[in-house]
């Protein structure tokens, strides 16, 4: 892969879940904040938190901020809540984010999805015969 030069790469670390949508930029290592921007920040009413265009909103707010300080391409991490409970598909905000991202004029890099998944730790809860409806 070709490297162009002349870009200054950051992270978008995406939280998606089915209640907000949370972008943070980091600088290369992940280490530095850079800008973070939440649906919550954006809209009046809690069930718009997790909206696409509230998460539209947010991260063209974060944008501005990272481009302000030189960013000018981003590598996406997708995480949805994941662990031994959450849902692992992440929520409907999560696509609407990465485009808003690029129609800022910020190039992306790579796409990678790192939702938590459990290797076999702590018991499910529902009990033995599971949760009855």
């Amino acid at each position: 892969m070709v490297r162009p030069e002349g870009i200054r790469w950051g992270i978008a670390h995406i939280y998606a879940s089915y209640n907000n949508t949370i972008i943070h930029i980091t600088d290369i290592t992940g280490t530095e904040t850079i800008s973070k921007s939440s649906g919550g920040q954006v809209v009046k009413s809690h069930r718009m938190e997790s909206s696409p265009t509230a998460a539209m909103i947010a991260s063209k707010k974060a944008a501005e901020t990272a481009m302000e300080k030189g960013i000018s391409g981003i590598h996406v991490k997708i995480k949805a809540p994941g662990g031994h409970n959450g849902p692992t598909s992440p929520g409907p905000g999560a696509q609407a984010a990465i485009r808003a991202l690029s129609r800022m004029g910020l190039r992306i890099g790579i796409i990678e999805e790192v939702t938590p998944l459990p290797h076999d730790g702590c018991r499910k809860k529902g009990g033995r015969r599971g949760r009855r409806v």
